[in-house]
């Protein structure tokens, strides 16, 4: 689970500040204001671990890409490329993490990983790192840190404060730059004779990466029929593409999930389909073959207990939207990190209020018997939403310390994002001023015109 996050100099982004990420963090604000590019720099993280370029610092994005930001300097805050980009994670590490020094006979465990980069603007305006740090923590106790910095000569140098890197006798070669954002090559790490573990931090961070999914605030429209020949994805895609895919996989995996602790378990089919009754979008549906043997699927939906069952496509339009939301939420493997932009578009109020309880159970499920551990980051404007998370705070079906609640505004050329507090009781000790719109002044404005209406139907009576 990713545990922090903080970024500087990043499109509408002068400086985040650190961002405490709970089990289930939400992010609210107006338009414009920035918040759909705090997901969009970790996708483009994931897509630079990927990439089979080690050179490449980040990946931008091209038109194979999971996304694309443009050049490095459409990225930078104010296009001014003087200012360096940065950013650092902190993510939780399996438990029995630990470091050897094989020189010393020393031992360094613990259980976060922290990363922090800086690139500036080198050869053809791309982005060059000059800063690549890690930190080790047990809890709170920092218990190994280590930093690969370029010094004014351009040549890179290792250094540390609580491990004694050894270099390698012979003549003392250069280090080289870093591959990508976050690895030390070989030949860097072969230059001492206990560098070793320095790949282990590179691989905690690519799978940390892979574990990211994302769902954009577009989805794609319903078809008549989906192909399936058997394959699994990894996830339902940025835009819902391979929603059926993935319930047709899942199917075949027999993978059994229940809502939380001590919960009913249902095959995967079955778990949807029961969610989207609840939360009061259909009755039932089912993914069939056309015809035996083929490879073409229909989705068949029922609106009410007695209706006729009826294509996905004829139905309204929710129902293809609300979908993937639903199947991305328990389809991504355990431990996953799901980014979703406004999973409640063309959506009923009541059915966005609901979908606050399908993401408190999706961070409880479990699968198989065993926890699923997701951590679901949502950008949303729903007020429906933030409602119905406020009344389960205060019924006590999620603890206030596993949720985050963030509100972005803008405060002059920059945004700002300000973190909400809520108390045991649902309460938003700290609410910002405009955060659904100026409620108060349409219902002032709406009643001062209401008077002045009555006022002059009298006159002409």
């Amino acid at each position: 689970m990713l545990t922090s996050v903080s970024i500087e100099n990043f499109k509408a982004w002068r400086d985040t500040g650190k961002i405490r990420l709970a089990p289930l963090t939400v992010i609210f604000g107006a338009n414009s204001t920035g918040k759909s590019s705090l997901g969009h720099l970790l996708l483009a993280l994931k897509q630079t671990a990927i990439s089979v370029d080690r050179q490449r610092a980040l990946h931008l994005g091209d038109d194979n890409a999971f996304i694309d930001l443009g050049t490095f300097q459409e990225c930078i805050y104010k296009h001014d490329l003087s200012h360096p980009l940065k950013f650092n994670l902190e993510w939780q590490l399996p438990p029995g993490f630990e470091v050897k020094d094989p020189l010393h006979k020393l031992r360094y465990s613990g259980n976060r990983l922290f990363l922090d980069v800086s690139l500036n603007a080198g050869k053809n305006e791309q982005p060059e790192i000059t800063k690549l740090s890690y930190e080790l923590y047990n809890d709170n106790e920092l218990t190994l840190d280590l930093n690969y910095s370029r010094k004014d000569s351009g040549n890179f140098d290792l250094k540390s404060d609580r491990y004694k890197f050894v270099r390698t006798s012979g003549r003392g070669w250069p280090l080289d730059k870093p591959e990508k954002f976050y690895r030390i090559s070989e030949q860097s790490r072969a230059r001492f004779q206990n560098a070793g573990f320095l790949s282990d931090f590179a691989l905690s961070t690519e799978k940390m990466l892979s574990k990211f999914f994302y769902l954009g605030p577009i989805r794609d429209y319903p078809k008549r029929t989906y192909q399936w020949s058997g394959d699994s994805p990894e996830g339902v895609g940025h835009k819902g593409e391979y929603t059926i895919s993935a319930i047709l996989a899942a199917q075949s995996q027999t993978r059994r999930l229940n809502r939380g602790p001590q919960k009913r378990y249902y095959n995967f089919a079955e778990f949807i389909a029961g969610w989207m009754k609840d939360i009061g979008i259909i009755h039932s549906f089912s993914v069939n073959p056309v015809a035996e043997g083929r490879k073409e699927y229909e989705v068949l939906v029922k609106t009410h207990a007695t209706a006729s069952e009826v294509k996905i496509t004829d139905v309204g339009f929710g129902v293809s939207q609300v979908l993937p939301v639903l199947v991305e939420a328990f389809y991504c493997p355990p431990g996953s990190i799901v980014w979703m932009e406004q999973p409640e578009i063309h959506l009923h109020p009541q059915v966005q209020a609901e979908l606050a309880d399908v993401f408190i159970s999706a961070i409880k499920a479990r699968e198989n018997g065993n926890e699923r551990k997701i951590q679901m980051i949502i950008e949303s404007h729903s007020e429906h939403f933030l409602t119905r998370l406020q009344r389960r705070i205060a019924e006590g079906e999620i603890s206030p310390k596993d949720v985050a609640v963030y509100f972005c505004k803008r405060s002059g050329d920059k945004t700002e994002l300000e973190p909400l507090r809520i108390n045991l009781f649902g309460d938003i000790e700290n609410w910002p001023e405009h955060f659904f719109g100026d409620e108060m002044a349409d219902l002032t404005a709406r009643t001062v015109a209401a008077a002045k209406r009555r006022h002059e139907a009298k006159k002409n009576e």
